[in-house]
């Protein structure tokens, strides 16, 4: 076997996909943190994010940065879908799905004898986990588009329960995803070397 074979065949994460998760990345921090000062504005609940925390500075600015990350995050997002199903990624890396599978990994992860040897295979619980993220992102933008234009997705506002019950769908998907996030970001220091694969590739 030649050496570009074998560095073919040592590729993790292909080019384009670690461009569209470190793009996506930024997208999701720049929305949630000015997600984060819309929500002051007018909160669900009785508490405030510190505004240490938010993007924009003010209502405004925060619409602002919220409206322009918004066009990264679901462009790059659906790049992303598109670019899975044409190479074959998404059956190649999350299918099949087994509960059966799914209750064992866990199980072992709690165990902590859940292996990471073979970075190009993803566990149930990765794929699970991954399967939840992706849903909660399609979630976050339909919803966003009924808050951004109530009066030109009719059909959109009615089948999330009007636009009130919207705004609760989209936080929650959002705190869904920042949960997912945050159980991310503690697996990549348990297991670094999967910072390094997808930085690297390989």
């Amino acid at each position: 076997m030649s050496h570009n074979a074998d560095a073919k065949s040592a590729v993790i994460h292909p080019l384009w996909l670690r461009l569209l998760h470190w793009i996506n990345a930024l997208a999701v921090l720049m929305m949630v943190t000015s997600g984060w000062r819309i929500y002051n504005a007018s909160p669900l609940f009785d508490f405030d994010f510190p505004d240490k925390l938010t993007l924009g500075g003010w209502l405004g600015g925060a619409l602002q940065w919220h409206f322009a990350a918004m066009w990264v995050f679901g462009g790059n997002g659906l790049l992303y879908l598109i670019m899975n199903l044409v190479t074959g990624r998404f059956q190649q890396k999350y299918w099949p799905l087994s509960l059966r599978a799914l209750m064992k990994d866990m199980l072992d992860a709690l165990r902590g004898r859940l292996l990471h040897t073979e970075l190009s295979h993803y566990n149930m619980v990765q794929r699970m986990a991954y399967l939840f993220a992706i849903f909660c992102g399609i979630v976050l933008v339909l919803s966003g588009l009924v808050l951004w234009k109530s009066v030109q997705f009719p059909l959109l506002r009615d089948l999330l329960g009007g636009y009130e019950t919207a705004r609760w769908v989209h936080f929650l998907a959002m705190s869904s995803l920042m949960g997912f996030l945050i159980l991310h970001i503690v697996m990549v220091g348990l297991v670094p070397k999967t910072l390094i694969a997808m930085i690297r590739g390989r």
